[in-house]
């Protein structure tokens, strides 16, 4: 969402077992790479304009407020896209939902290139929220669908979330300082590779309608039985994100401030902490969901707590704490996401899955609003100080009810999987 808006390897788990359906029009050659294509371009899309919010910030007179509220627009916006668009494939088939997707994000980069107030990077930001939401589900569907292992292409699907996040970023940063026409150039390049996944789509996704049911707004309903499970881990992987929210929305600001001048240093720092997230998710399934939340919730209050005490006045420790932060924020997101796929019932699972992940969104985007609020009164550095304290305290209440929760057997949902959350 990858909503790293990250969705991508769970929804495909979903989908996978769900009950059986019509048969699906054959995917034509070339569609799993479209798909992950797909993934890569508007995540990276999404998160490019992290690093250059500090020359918008200046170059259009926004508040700090504003600048976060820019920033959480794409969070807030793509969390109930994937409730409402997820389904949407199956009814529609696949081009129609990419095509939406494509040319809404290509009007998000194009907000931005001619940005001349905050109003077109709030529109920008909606439309990037908007694709992201609507594409997941679909895009994923043409990977799972293809020739291999269900674990490969899982996989695909989630490295091309995670990459496009962590690549985004780094990309942005670089563009925007060794190129000309800074807060330009980066988005038309992104307009230029939207143009060949709407070619991609056109040749290589299969057209036609759906095979699914008709097409209506998903309602996550969360089964009795796996209730605590279920909020003990999407309190975790609400941390997760809010760490990766903080990064990604005030970051580069505070460094900017701090008198780190350019882009690619910021860039390269928000692209560490994404990067160390994907490299330690195949840690997740030896380790076991219960121990990533515990050990990845311990990197992440390490983060919080040096973030809280230099509010990035140094580089150096912004670094220490943002590859600490991704190594703590792929355990926890990796194993918050296991331990909901594990116990929700087949039948309800995509719904479950969707709810886990508005939470997830909600971290990204709901305490950088906070820090936006909160310099209404005091200094960006003081208000990323207190909510990244407000955010440590939570730490060790999330521990505690994921060693509680985590007890209990993995099955003791089941009896009530079948009420169907009544």
């Amino acid at each position: 969402m990858t909503l790293t808006q990250p969705p991508a390897r769970d929804i495909a788990a979903a989908r996978a077992i769900a009950p059986a359906r019509e048969p699906v029009p054959r995917p034509r050659p070339g569609a799993a790479p479209t798909g992950a294509y797909l993934l890569v371009v508007l995540t990276a899309g999404a998160y490019l304009p992290s690093p250059l919010y500090p020359a918008y910030q200046q170059a259009l007179g926004m508040s700090d407020l504003t600048m976060t509220l820019v920033y959480a627009m794409f969070a807030l916006v793509s969390a109930p896209a994937l409730l409402l668009l997820g389904p949407a494939a199956d009814a529609l088939g696949p081009r129609p939902v990419l095509r939406a997707a494509v040319l809404a994000a290509a009007f998000g980069s194009a907000c931005f290139a001619l940005a001349s107030g905050p109003e077109w990077l709030l529109a920008g930001r909606a439309a990037q929220g908007f694709a992201l939401g609507a594409a997941t589900g679909a895009a994923t569907e043409l990977i799972t669908r293809a020739n291999g292992s269900y674990a490969q292409r899982a996989a695909l699907a989630s490295a091309a979330f995670l990459g496009g996040t962590a690549a985004g970023p780094v990309a942005g940063g670089l563009l925007a300082e060794f190129a000309p026409w800074p807060r330009v150039l980066p988005h038309l390049v992104v307009l230029g590779l939207l143009a060949l996944g709407w070619y991609l789509v056109a040749t290589r996704v299969p057209g036609g309608h759906g095979s699914g049911p008709r097409w209506r707004p998903a309602r996550p309903r969360i089964p009795r039985g796996m209730r605590l499970r279920f909020s003990a881990a999407a309190a975790s992987g609400f941390l997760a994100w809010t760490v990766a929210g903080l990064f990604l929305a005030v970051i580069p600001a505070l460094l900017a401030r701090s008198g780190q001048t350019g882009t690619a240093v910021p860039g390269s720092i928000l692209g560490a902490v994404l990067i160390c997230s994907m490299l330690v998710q195949p840690l997740v399934a030896r380790a076991g969901e219960r121990w990533a939340q515990l050990v990845g919730l311990g990197g992440l209050l390490v983060s919080l707590a040096i973030l809280a005490g230099t509010a990035a006045g140094s580089v150096l420790l912004t670094l220490t704490a943002a590859v600490i932060a991704g190594l703590g924020h792929g355990l926890t997101y990796g194993g918050a996401a296991a331990a909901v796929g594990a116990v929700a019932p087949a039948p309800q699972r995509a719904g479950v899955t969707a709810a886990a992940y508005v939470a997830f969104y909600l971290g990204s985007g709901c305490p950088a609003v906070i820090v936006g609020a909160l310099t209404l009164r005091w200094s960006l550095e003081t208000a990323t100080s207190a909510v990244t304290t407000v955010a440590a305290a939570a730490v060790a209440p999330a521990i505690a009810a994921v060693w509680c929760v985590g007890r209990r057997r993995p099955g003791a949902a089941a009896p009530d999987a079948t009420d169907g959350g009544r």
